[in-house]
């Protein structure tokens, strides 16, 4: 009876990473409460801190205060480890945690290991999750070394030493939390607009996050033998150079058209990286027109790779269904990339996350849209964003009523653990056997 019992109530690997998240959250938003978290020395309401550790836990980046002037020290603290557990994964975490303490992974650990960041294969999984860790601190280090004479220079020491490091980690993770709170609150990367250094560094930073770690270990086993990499990594890599240079030449002749060519150039490639998904801006999204708008948008929903820091529906999921359409279009029976067919499972769950997330982002904007009485194109903006878990703005989240907050807060949960993540921990996979049924002919389009 007691086996059975055992049984019944295991969790499942999508339901032990949604609780994870969930415990995570709760406890980065008690600490923020907390009067020495704020720089005022009072309390903090729960709705306020609890946004702030779901948008750093969530690596969104969404803010509802300045991170450098209401927060402290230990507040700034408390955000940027909700960060970086956030950006490796709960279950990663804890799983090294368990490894220093000797505690050895039985298979139910593993499996939900596995589904956490997005393994290949469950014999490698250790290998795979060190291999993570090892290259999160490398490139999070060289970072913070190659900011830091920018920042120590502006900051002193001690608070540019900081900055770097929160800096660093924030854009390895793709969360767009900042500290240049100094040069104004909400200013983001705005006061190193045309400054190389940070620019070319954040934009190195955001991308090795939103790679995939799968990607770079396909590159680390077969260095630039690129036709050796796994189809996944090379939609990957194929993918992350167009939907960088696509935005950079619109924005270079769009939306920066006047300015020098240096700080167009920079610009251009900042803001054509950040939407996918770091949440960083050296630019007013006020200042764009509609259709560089649209396009963020458009980018922010698309986000980065599985298995990545960044969130979005990611490059795979816009790649397959892309590939289906010309398939359907020139009468093939299965899509295919690299001489490799592409599952129908696959097919499902690309047209299903892309449903899901559209659908999320949409209804949630119609709801902010009507709550606070703003334009929907603003809100929309603003729950692409959620759902991304991008961070960026058009300015509205400070003063969202707490309904709104509350919208946001669940659209910045289900965009990082992901809608079907969500839907697998509440629905046993089950085979209705649905293709036993006679099939029939129905009209599309």
């Amino acid at each position: 009876m007691s086996e059975t019992g055992h049984k019944h109530f295991r969790l499942k690997g999508s339901q032990s990473i949604l609780l994870g998240f969930i415990f995570l959250i709760l406890a980065g938003a008690i600490l923020l409460m907390l009067p020495f978290s704020s720089r005022a020395g009072e309390w903090t309401s729960f709705t306020d801190a609890f946004f702030t550790a779901t948008s750093a836990s969530c690596v969104t980046g969404l803010v509802l205060y300045d991170t450098w002037s209401h927060w402290t020290w230990f507040g700034q603290l408390v955000i940027l480890t909700l960060i970086q557990i956030g950006g490796m994964g709960v279950i990663t975490m804890t799983t090294v945690l368990s490894k220093i303490v000797g505690k050895r992974l039985g298979l139910q650990a593993r499996t939900t290991l596995q589904e956490a960041v997005s393994a290949p294969n469950l014999g490698e999984i250790m290998k795979y999750t060190r291999f993570i860790c090892i290259g999160t601190v490398i490139f999070e280090a060289l970072g913070a070394v190659c900011m830091s004479p920018v920042f120590i220079s502006e900051y002193g020491l001690g608070k540019g030493i900081w900055l770097s490091v929160f800096t660093s980690i924030s854009a390895f993770c793709n969360a767009g939390f900042d500290l240049n709170g100094s040069h104004g609150e909400f200013s983001s990367m705005m006061p190193y607009m045309d400054n190389p250094i940070i620019v070319i560094t954040l934009v190195f930073l955001i991308l090795t996050g939103g790679l995939g770690f799968l990607t770079w270990m396909d590159i680390r086993r077969h260095g630039l033998k690129f036709y050796k990499y796994s189809t996944q990594s090379k939609i990957i890599i194929v993918m992350e150079i167009i939907l960088v240079l696509v935005p950079l030449v619109y924005l270079w002749f769009g939306e920066y058209a006047d300015m020098p060519a240096n700080q167009r150039f920079l610009a251009s490639l900042f803001q054509s990286v950040t939407p996918r998904t770091a949440g960083f801006n050296t630019t007013d999204y006020n200042n764009f027109s509609g259709t560089g708008v649209v396009m963020t948008i458009i980018l922010m929903l698309i986000g980065g790779a599985p298995g990545s820091t960044a969130g979005g529906m990611k490059i795979t999921t816009i790649t397959i269904l892309f590939l289906t359409m010309l398939a359907f279009f020139k009468r093939e029976k299965a899509p295919a990339v690299f001489k490799r067919r592409i599952t129908t499972e696959a097919i499902y769950g690309a047209v299903a996350v892309f449903m899901l997330d559209v659908m999320l982002a949409v209804l949630g904007s119609m709801f902010i849209a009507k709550i606070e009485q703003t334009a929907f194109l603003k809100a929309l903006f603003e729950s692409a964003s959620a759902v991304g878990t991008v961070g960026l703005s058009m300015g509205i989240t400070p003063a969202l009523n707490t309904i709104s907050k509350y919208i946001l807060i669940i659209l910045m949960y289900t965009g990082r653990v992901g809608g079907l993540t969500l839907v697998f921990a509440a629905i046993t996979r089950k085979s209705t056997g649905n293709r036993q049924y006679p099939a029939d002919n129905i009209a599309v389009g």
